[in-house]
């Protein structure tokens, strides 16, 4: 910061973070510590390249008013990115109620008796904020999953847990429908089975009762693979088993 008699200026280097083929811009601040109306002009030494807005102004007493300096779009950057440009900012005190109409180069005249504060700035090219990297440091195809160390030396849990997921075979989704879409044929399958068992059960039982001594054995070996293969044993069925174990035994 500037510490004039008459204005206060910051910064007193003008940063601009250099992108070649793009316009970028960065402010001054004037603070006028009098109680006069005091006038300023802003010159460099490479008009071309720069657009100041406003150029020549007023500062009220105790205000602020801010300047924004534009460089143009650069085609190419300069050698191990210095910049030689520089900028003079010259203020003098001016009439109470003055306007930047009332501004004219002879009240910088120096020779003409004003008395004039010079503040010589000059231009610094600093690089551009980087985007944050999607892919963490030091990874690399085909390498290892690994966590990045912190500063005490612990590795970062999260990331080495993030890593290691991304290295799990893809293909186990897939193996895992299969799977379950074979199983739920095989569940269908035995349900119909299970159906059909049934019926044939009940049409069985059904004769059984008309005629308990004409059931030939296959009722009681349908029954024992109803129980035996897919559960199905009611206390109907165990009754029909047993007693016709029992016609067989006695009538042959």
């Amino acid at each position: 910061m500037s510490t004039g008699e008459l204005l206060s200026i910051e910064p007193l280097e003008l940063k601009f973070p250099f992108e070649l083929k793009k316009q970028i811009s960065c402010s001054l601040q004037l603070l006028n510590k009098t109680d006069n109306f005091v006038a300023f002009k802003v010159k460099t030494t490479n008009p071309k390249k720069y657009c100041v807005r406003p150029n020549t102004g007023i500062v009220l007493p105790r205000s602020t008013c801010d300047v924004i300096v534009t460089m143009q779009a650069q085609k190419e950057a300069p050698p191990d990115m210095q910049c030689k440009d520089k900028f003079l900012l010259q203020s003098v005190k001016t009439n109470d109620g003055a306007t930047p109409k009332d501004i004219t180069a002879e009240m910088f005249n120096k020779e003409a008796g004003h008395v004039v504060e010079d503040c010589k700035l000059r231009v610094v090219y600093v690089s551009p904020p980087q985007p944050p990297s999607p892919v963490a440091e030091g990874s690399e195809e085909g390498s290892s999953p690994r966590g990045s160390l912190s500063e005490n030396g612990n590795v970062n849990g999260s990331e080495f847990l993030n890593a290691t997921r991304s290295f799990e075979p893809q293909d186990k989704s897939a193996e895992a429908r299969s799977l379950i879409s074979k199983l739920t044929e095989e569940k269908n399958s035995a349900i119909q089975q299970n159906s059909k068992l049934r019926q044939e059960l009940e049409l069985l039982r059904r004769e059984s009762n008309k005629n308990r001594g004409g059931v030939s054995l296959s009722v009681c070996h349908l029954s024992w693979l109803a129980w035996h293969n897919y559960g199905v044993c009611l206390e109907e069925d165990i009754s029909v088993f047993l007693r016709l174990i029992f016609h067989h035994m006695f009538s042959s």
